[in-house]
């Protein structure tokens, strides 16, 4: 018997607030659409910038004339502009005329508009980032941050409650069978780090040792970001953040430092193009979703796998 088809999938994607443009959105669109043929996209934007994916009958233009940038204050922009972009797109996934939402604008808003129209998963008290941490040249399991950057204090409730999210989410949209859990902290032993670390140490081993399903590895330090300590990886969002911030930060003074160094003569130039050469778009795999067109086409390739996931329903 031949199996069915998957469902084609929808996505609202919202089309502005983008750091390098429409451009990106465009290239990465373009490769999404080619890697999965049961995909729709419907872009809420300026349309004038999107309208040569208008050939593609998968690709649906939705004007909307407003755009929440970095610089606004997330909830008030949210609630005071119904037609930006971002808004728009969460309300349609909200009415079922999309399944999933991709953005690349600003984080804030992104979260503000996600949780004023789509809710909360039942039960969760605070939504979380998350980020693949992608390391050139690893053949490991995926590696899952969380937060990085939706909740700057949280309570070890908070920290707990991230720890299984994640573990779903890696299990069901990066396919990590049984992904261990670990806290950041300033040290591996269980007694280190904030209350809110320690107490979230201690009531997640309890747990572990009741037998719930929660692959629990104990504390990991910095050093271990992107080592495969640990499939999923859990701290607060202003840590989280300051820590994603700081792999940027080395992979582009890393890839600088190599460039320069193979302008510094004929050999060497050979040598640097060599090194270079099978990581050339490393900055995109450790940066975030407005750098490239790859990310963009891996947020809209992940989306679908989220949703036949089912890691989990709105409340």
């Amino acid at each position: 018997m031949t199996p069915a088809a998957p469902a084609a999938i929808t996505i609202a994607l919202d089309g502005r607030g983008v750091e390098r443009g429409a451009a990106t959105l465009i290239a990465g669109s373009n490769d999404a659409l080619a890697a999965a043929p049961d995909l729709r996209l419907r872009i809420f934007g300026d349309r004038r910038g999107f309208a040569e994916l208008e050939a593609d009958e998968r690709v649906e233009l939705i004007e909307a004339p407003q755009e929440i940038t970095n610089d606004d204050e997330p909830v008030g922009a949210v609630r005071s502009r119904a037609s930006a972009s971002i808004v728009l797109a969460a309300a349609d996934v909200a009415a079922g005329r999309a399944d999933a939402l991709v953005s690349a604008g600003p984080t804030g808003a992104t979260m503000a508009a996600s949780t004023f129209a789509l809710r909360r998963l039942h039960g969760v008290r605070r939504p979380a980032l998350a980020l693949q941490l992608l390391v050139p040249g690893r053949t490991g399991p995926p590696i899952l941050l969380l937060d990085v950057g939706a909740n700057a204090e949280v309570r070890a409730a908070e920290l707990v409650q991230f720890a299984f999210l994640g573990s779903a989410f890696s299990r069901a949209v990066l396919g990590v069978e049984r992904p261990r859990v670990a806290l950041l902290s300033v040290g591996e032993e269980a007694g280190k780090g904030t209350a809110a670390v320690v107490d979230a140490h201690s009531e997640l081993h309890e747990l572990a040792g009741r037998g719930v399903d929660l692959r629990f590895a104990g504390n990991i330090e910095g050093r271990d970001l992107l080592t495969g300590a640990a499939e999923v990886i859990v701290t607060d969002g202003f840590t989280g953040n300051v820590a994603l911030k700081t792999i940027e930060g080395t992979a582009r003074a890393i890839a600088g430092a190599v460039r320069a160094a193979a302008r510094s003569g004929p050999i060497a130039m050979a040598g640097g193009l060599r090194e270079l050469r099978p990581g050339g778009d490393r900055e995109c795999h450790l940066a975030r979703a407005p750098l490239c067109p790859r990310a963009v086409r891996g947020a809209d390739r992940r989306a679908p796998r989220s949703l036949r996931g089912d890691a989990g329903r709105p409340s």
